[in-house]
């Protein structure tokens, strides 16, 4: 049934009237970013912290009024999934297992962008022992950090040797606590990411292989989510929070601009430049930190969703192109 011409118009009204109340109620966006900083500032590398250096979302949402709430977590990934069940943030920069993890245990998520994409790993040893390879580590005591990025980095880096979690001594230990581990010799080696270059700098560690050794098996891709409510409420503050940050984007993907991104972290993480300087020796920023969610990206992510379900770190599978938020193709996004 047709409704009258008058009708329909009171009704799209109502409806665009909604949406700018909506908007006016907003008053804060949240976001989550897992604490890679050794020191007493937070960082979360990449896009973040280009981000909070350049007040980019800070200045784009002053004249409507509306804060933005940077919120850092130790805890990485398993903790900003509890924040997103208890409706404690509105966006989170995440590693991709956390991200599958999330939504496939039900959170209502939706894939917004991507923020980084082939990040190296690193496997650390304790100096002396003759571990050369991963076909070294069977019967070994490995940390790794569960629930994170870095466990389903380890896991594929294995899968590419014929190996899996079963053939070690895997203990769950987060990124400092296994840098400690490590160098008090507790443990046989570790799986992460650059912070490892501080321990083999200072003697504490050997590193025998990165996920580059592997042909890129093992390498981590990260991803920016919203919560479904969010992204449902604010559609065109989400189509803002995503035209705007192109202009970090292009910053930080222009390789004149390395030195200048590695001095950032490195002051904002506590880290010694040339561990950074190390880590991106050979890396071009150009490939690592494109936002699109391209067909390539998307198969990356979708092989990580398969193989964190044959692993069984997450109890249902799901398909990326599902994941992806509706309508960001025609917001030209």
């Amino acid at each position: 049934m047709k409704l009258p011409f008058k009708r329909l118009i009171t009704l799209l009204a109502g409806t665009a009237l909604a949406g700018l109340v909506q908007a006016a109620d907003l008053k804060e966006i949240r976001i989550a970013v897992p604490d890679l900083s050794a020191g007493s500032q937070h960082s979360g590398g990449g896009i973040t912290d280009v981000l909070r250096q350049q007040q980019i979302f800070e200045k784009a949402f002053a004249d409507q009024g509306i804060k933005i709430q940077w919120n850092y977590f130790k805890g990485a990934g398993p903790v900003i999934n509890e924040a997103f069940a208890n409706g404690q943030v509105d966006l989170a920069y995440l590693g991709d297992l956390a991200a599958i993890i999330g939504r496939s245990n039900g959170l209502d998520t939706r894939l917004l962008s991507a923020s980084a994409r082939d990040i190296k790993q690193y496997l650390g040893v304790v100096p002396g022992s003759g571990i050369k390879t991963l076909q070294d580590l069977k019967g070994k005591r490995v940390a790794v950090f569960r629930g994170t990025a870095s466990q389903l980095s380890f896991d594929s880096a294995l899968a590419s040797q014929g190996l899996s979690e079963k053939d070690l001594k895997v203990i769950n230990l987060d990124f400092n606590a296994a840098g400690a581990a490590l160098a008090a010799k507790q443990i046989d080696a570790t799986w992460g990411g650059a912070n490892l270059n501080a321990l083999q700098a200072k003697g504490l560690a050997e590193i025998p292989l990165t996920t580059k050794d592997l042909g890129g098996a093992g390498s981590v891709q990260s991803v920016l989510v919203g919560s479904g409510k969010f992204v449902d409420e604010h559609p065109e503050i989400i189509t803002q929070l995503l035209k705007v940050p192109q202009q970090a984007v292009q910053w930080l993907t222009d390789d004149n601009n390395k030195q200048a991104y590695i001095d950032l972290v490195a002051g904002l993480a506590s880290y010694p430049p040339v561990i950074l300087s190390n880590d991106l020796k050979n890396e071009k920023l150009s490939a690592l930190f494109p936002s699109t969610l391209d067909p390539v990206f998307l198969g990356k992510l979708q092989d990580s969703v398969d193989l964190a379900s044959k692993e069984r770190l997450i109890r249902k599978s799901f398909q990326v192109s599902d994941w992806v938020a509706p309508n960001l193709s025609a917001a030209g996004l």
